[in-house]
């Protein structure tokens, strides 16, 4: 296939380089002094499921260089996708989707409503990966996969995506259409490059249960500045990020989306088991004094939450606090 990575971070390079290792012909988008590396370099990928490197790498900083392609993976953060979006657009063909990694439940409807609901799908991925440096991605390790799939009816009022099999649509709210031969292809592509991939009965469910995952941890770790295996074994911590969890499944099913009932209790057991030393992105950006995705994170659930008449203490708490140090890293406020 030919995939066009936007966005070359921790994910997005991680997963792009993958790819092309695998023989997917792969164009990397990028800027600034990680483009320089990666197009005089390659692009160095350190991961404890095996180093590479992609070398020569085709990479640009203007879509028009790269022209359609069958797919596309937006690694940007999740505040950029509405600013990004028209961007995509030299890069679509009739039959190219986009593929959105980023952890929240919006990002699919945002760029759907740019680039029409045909040429999107909804997307998530996780792993520890990170930019260490030009042209340098490090991955850490932890639960590392991509999920995607069409979007359902009732998603940014999408039809869901005729599937290969009878070339219809599911046409209610809530169905769970088979996979359309698009996305299988995608699939298989992320299979031989060894990704754990899958693409979920209902990509809504995936995407608040990935939420479930990211939003409590990074929401209290930017607060206490620890990583995930200090706040689950600091009782107080850990309530709290239970706690958040319990939040985000009252909001999404409030939303719609059919949580099983131990979706928290299953949550919770998963990050028992990642790396001990991981952070969370929005964590990472705001102890760096960066932009970050407070609002598209804890202040998405608490905005939701509000929406439906959810209580939500915890994100509402947090989103509060980190409030200044996000205005200031938009160059909004300034204090020391």
């Amino acid at each position: 296939m030919k995939i066009a990575v936007f966005g070359v971070g921790g994910v997005g390079g991680y997963f792009g380089a993958r790819l092309a290792e695998s023989g997917e012909d792969v164009a990397f988008i990028a800027r600034g002094p990680h483009l320089d590396a990666i197009r005089e370099r390659g692009l160095r990928v350190d991961s404890v499921l095996g180093d590479m490197r992609i070398e020569p790498a085709r990479a640009s900083d203007s879509p028009v260089d790269i022209g359609p392609v069958d797919a596309v993976l937006l690694g940007v953060k999740t505040w950029q996708v509405a600013s990004v979006a028209p961007s995509l657009k030299p890069l679509l063909g009739p039959e190219t989707f986009v593929v959105p990694l980023q952890n929240g439940v919006e990002a699919a409807a945002v760029l759907a409503a740019e680039l029409g609901v045909e040429q999107v799908v909804g997307g998530l991925c996780g792993g520890f990966c990170f930019v260490v440096g030009p042209g340098h991605i490090k991955h850490i390790g932890g639960a590392t996969f991509v999920k995607f799939g069409e979007l359902l009816a009732g998603i940014a009022g999408a039809n869901p995506r005729p599937t290969a099999m009878d070339g219809g649509s599911a046409g209610i709210a809530g169905a769970n259409p088979r996979p359309s031969a698009r996305v299988e292809r995608l699939r298989a592509a992320f299979a031989r490059a060894r990704v754990d991939v899958e693409v979920p009965p209902d990509i809504r469910v995936a995407l608040w249960m990935k939420l479930m995952l990211v939003v409590p941890f990074g929401s209290v770790g930017a607060v206490a500045r620890a990583p995930i295996g200090v706040l689950l074994t600091t009782p107080e911590t850990r309530d709290l990020v239970e706690r958040g969890m319990e939040e985000i499944a009252a909001v999404a099913r409030a939303e719609g989306a059919s949580l099983p009932a131990d979706a928290v209790a299953k949550t919770l057991a998963l990050l028992d088991g990642v790396t001990p030393s991981g952070t969370a992105s929005m964590q990472r950006d705001i102890a760096a004094g960066k932009r970050s995705e407070l609002d598209e994170w804890t202040g998405a659930v608490a905005r939701l939450g509000a929406k439906h008449g959810v209580p939500t203490p915890v994100h509402s708490f947090i989103y509060a606090s980190l409030l200044p140090l996000e205005q200031r890293a938009r160059g909004e406020i300034a204090f020391d």
